[in-house]
């Protein structure tokens, strides 16, 4: 079946870095938009940065200039380097991608399982 699973989460003090990915597999026909959304306990889940197929990158403000996301289409992975980790950034992480199964099919949105992110201060 297609999954997408991320990895790299972990607990981190403020102003460290990590870096997530998420790797999808399965029979895929071509993966279109990717991005990675944050979940904090009590709050509405919210994106942090998206790519385009062809690169293009979109960026919640909270994260500008401390967050880079990057894709490998050679690898069906997309990335998120996180610097300058705050405490607000402490998180369920997951990691969505825009997938179609097959070249007629339509194209659907799939999420991962999360991944946890803790910066202490």
């Amino acid at each position: 079946q297609v999954q997408l699973v991320e990895s790299g989460g972990g607990l981190v003090q403020a102003g460290g870095s990590l870096r997530l990915s998420c790797a999808a597999s399965g029979s895929i026909f071509s993966i279109n938009d990717m991005g990675w959304y944050r979940q904090a306990p009590e709050k509405q889940r919210e994106s942090v940065a998206t790519i385009t197929r062809g690169g293009s990158t979109n960026y919640a403000d909270s994260v500008k200039g401390r967050f880079a996301i990057s894709r490998d289409a050679a690898k069906n992975t997309v990335y998120l380097q996180m610097n300058s980790l705050k405490p607000e950034d402490t998180a369920v992480y997951y990691c969505n991608a825009q997938m179609r199964l097959v070249a007629t099919g339509p194209k659907y949105n799939y999420w991962g399982q999360g991944t946890q992110v803790t910066v202490s201060s």
